[in-house]
């Protein structure tokens, strides 16, 4: 199939035409950072081109490499026979208008969590007096990153329990060139310097087993660790709720992702007065409460 396709393909169209038939025809789940055959079509050959998202309409027709077209092609036989999510084929995955390096020891970057550092959590907290946040279960490091670059002012901790996810987080800081932003293994808070933060963030592991055995086979080569949380789903989650409040300022914030698991967590602690936030770009499962909400519960 691909041999054939290396010969009549000449041009960057005919080859995501060709990519687009076949992706559309098949039965691969999209989910890790697109949501259809054409989107996830054009970000695997421009990607592999090495070719910015807004390449002009007549560059389309512009004859590909015979070395890239045979990637491209060889990449997309992977992504229907194999499954394999499209950011661990490129090693890119994008947060908050940057690049990231992924590969499968880390979890791909797709929280909704992006949304509102890009808002710099406002309303919930002034920006201009943040000086210290903290990334819990920090993974690919993007969230971490991410707060560095919206909040210049600011120390940012990124921490994870995998040494592995630590040493991408650390060479994506470094790619990206963010000089606020340290790194360090530790399981949640038990590593982690005596520092109050005002800031606390975290996507942790939220899956529930139910769900974690019935996902699309594109979830099963991300990192079991970094989405199953036990039975419901929020093992990581009653931890983070129980500890965050000792390092946390005065005026500071708890942001945590739980995904499908915030039915489950309304459940668990029918009292507590979660706020459930609402995202423009879409996604949910992602609650805000403040410290004196946590001492008042936990």
């Amino acid at each position: 199939m691909i041999q054939d396709a290396i010969v009549h393909i000449k041009t960057i169209d005919e080859l995501i035409n060709w990519i687009y038939f076949h992706f559309d025809q098949s039965d691969i789940y999209f989910g890790h950072g697109s949501d259809n055959a054409w989107d996830e079509t054009v970000f695997l050959v421009l990607q592999t081109l090495n070719l910015p998202y807004d390449l002009p309409q007549e560059m389309l027709d512009s004859r590909v490499k015979q070395e890239d077209k045979a990637l491209a092609l060889a990449r997309a036989e992977k992504r229907i026979n194999d499954r394999i999510p499209l950011p661990y084929l490129t090693n890119k995955a994008y947060f908050c208008g940057s690049e990231y390096y992924v590969d499968e020891r880390v979890l791909i970057p797709r929280s909704p969590i992006a949304e509102l550092i890009e808002n710099r959590f406002a309303p919930w907290i002034d920006g201009d007096s943040v000086n210290n946040i903290l990334d819990l279960c920090t993974g690919s490091g993007c969230i971490a990153i991410a707060c560095a670059q919206y909040f210049e002012q600011a120390n940012v901790m990124g921490s994870d329990i995998s040494a592995e996810c630590i040493e991408i987080a650390k060479q994506n800081a470094k790619n990206l060139q963010v000089n606020n932003v340290n790194f360090l293994i530790s399981d949640l808070f038990d590593k982690l310097p005596d520092t109050q933060y005002d800031i606390i963030v975290s996507n942790p592991p939220y899956v529930n087993q139910h769900d974690f055995d019935t996902a699309p086979d594109e979830f099963s080569l991300e990192p079991a660790a970094a989405l199953l949380s036990g039975q419901d789903g929020l093992d990581i989650t009653r931890q983070i709720l129980k500890e965050a409040s000792k390092f946390l300022s005065n005026n500071g914030i708890l942001v945590v992702e739980v995904g499908n698991s915030a039915d489950a967590l309304e459940q668990a602690f029918p009292n507590v007065p979660f706020v459930w936030l609402e995202f423009e770009r879409g996604g949910d499962g992602v609650f805000v409460l403040t410290r004196d909400e946590l001492l008042s519960y936990f």
